[in-house]
């Protein structure tokens, strides 16, 4: 996997998911090894803001050609924003994963969560490169 999929400034989880810290609140999306393991993303299911979440439990599903996979909270706290784009165009989590396809951003409960999530060394420990 070439470094480039794993940007350096980002926090990861072993189930693919990628963090960014912007504050008071967090933006989450898949991770490019994630989406390419996917293959074609036809369909994402995002909860509503306002919703609350717990670390480690599903709170959506990326849907594509290949399988349904759940997706994980990093951290607890609420959603307080979802990427209404991915309503229309799910392809965005394969063109541009870090980008236009982030999924969600959530306000965490307890940012010291944060702490936990794997660095991008991390990260690429944890796909075996």
């Amino acid at each position: 996997m070439a470094d480039d999929d794993i940007p350096q400034q980002l926090r990861y989880t072993a189930r693919h998911e990628w963090v960014r810290d912007d504050g008071e609140v967090i933006t989450i999306g898949i991770t490019s090894f994630a989406q390419d393991e996917l293959g074609d993303v036809v369909y994402v299911d995002l909860p509503p803001t306002g919703t609350q979440v717990r670390a480690d439990e599903p709170f959506g599903e990326v849907e594509s050609t290949k399988s349904v996979s759940d997706l994980y909270a990093p951290v607890t706290g609420e959603i307080v924003e979802r990427n209404e784009d991915l309503d229309d165009r799910p392809e965005l989590v394969n063109a541009d994963p870090y980008g236009e396809g982030w999924m969600v951003r959530i306000r965490p409960a307890d940012r010291t969560e944060l702490d936990a999530l794997l660095d991008a060394d991390g990260y690429r420990a944890e796909l075996g490169g």
